[in-house]
């Protein structure tokens, strides 16, 4: 039987490994005959979470590409360690599909082998949507204190963060909002109280908690992560010449404002969105999602 994961109220993904040229990977693909959109995850995460955070993208004009980075469920870190192989593991992947080219869509911990994709294969990437990505040096934000790291790094951690989320979402988004902003108590409190007062916004929420969880399947690709983005200074950004739009939020205290500021000021002709008061996860809940959004789908509609 196939598996079907439903990974947001009516979205169900299909998971498949393939062997590519350049090692195994596992993805979902939406079924359409329209202009493909690969979406690269953030820390943490894997094709469920490469889905969501794609939730965006309208799928009914989009075919919607959802692999795992290496290290993340079932796609093995020997596919691919460094930013450069992830980017060719992209390439690979959309031989094995047959697909020409694809816009790319990156997010947090997704941006460097999203940019390097662009970079290393031009004619591949007919656009690129950079969502609070890195675009140089990460390492784990000081706002991460030994809870919030204990939440999200940790088997026993994700189990209990999913329990007590799904009875009380507020604990999980205060967290969330603790560990990826740089929010005063005011702003913090507008914050959870525009969240939990949207439907929408709570049910994102929930599933985003969800993609993150089992952790260790996705342990290997975290640490994988964390060690390599220590070792960058910045991206050759400059090499990008596809359609670029830049969105990030101005409070990000998970990958900096400065990291979407670089790579707008050095990709060439790129577009940008920034998110005011935005915290990492402003492109998707926060008082400014719709708007940015819309703004993200009207730049791949008008590039396509």
């Amino acid at each position: 039987m196939v598996e079907r994961n439903e990974v947001m109220p009516g979205v169900f993904l299909t998971p498949i490994t393939v062997k590519t040229k350049a090692g195994v990977v596992e993805y979902d693909i939406t079924d359409t005959k329209s202009p493909v959109v690969l979406s690269s995850h953030g820390g943490i995460g894997g094709f469920d979470q490469a889905r969501l955070l794609a939730s965006w993208v309208d799928d009914k004009k989009y075919r919607i590409l959802s692999p795992s980075r290496p290290g993340y469920l079932n796609t093995p870190l020997s596919s691919g360690r460094t930013v450069e192989e992830q980017a060719d593991l992209f390439a690979a992947l959309l031989d094995s599909l047959g697909i020409d080219k694809a816009a790319v869509v990156s997010a947090s911990a997704g941006g460097p082998p999203g940019y390097m994709f662009a970079i290393r294969h031009p004619d591949r990437v007919w656009a690129l949507v950079a969502i609070d990505s890195v675009s140089g040096y990460y390492d784990m934000p000081e706002t991460a204190g030994p809870i919030a790291q204990a939440i999200f790094t940790s088997q026993l951690g994700q189990k209990i963060m999913k329990k007590l989320g799904d009875a009380k979402p507020e604990i999980f988004l205060k967290e969330i909002f603790r560990a990826e902003g740089y929010f005063t108590k005011k702003q913090l409190k507008e914050h959870m109280e525009y969240v939990l007062s949207s439907p929408q916004a709570i049910a994102f929420v929930k599933a985003f908690m969800n993609t993150m969880n089992p952790y260790n399947p996705r342990k290997a690709g975290t640490d994988n992560d964390m060690e390599q983005y220590r070792k960058l200074t910045h991206l050759p950004l400059e090499k990008i010449k596809c359609p670029s739009l830049i969105v990030h939020g101005t409070h990000d205290s998970d990958v900096k404002f400065y990291d979407g500021v670089y790579a707008y000021e050095h990709i060439p002709g790129a577009a940008r969105f920034w998110i005011e008061e935005g915290s990492h996860l402003g492109f998707w809940f926060s008082r400014h999602a719709e708007e940015a959004q819309s703004a993200a789908r009207a730049f791949l509609d008008k590039i396509n």
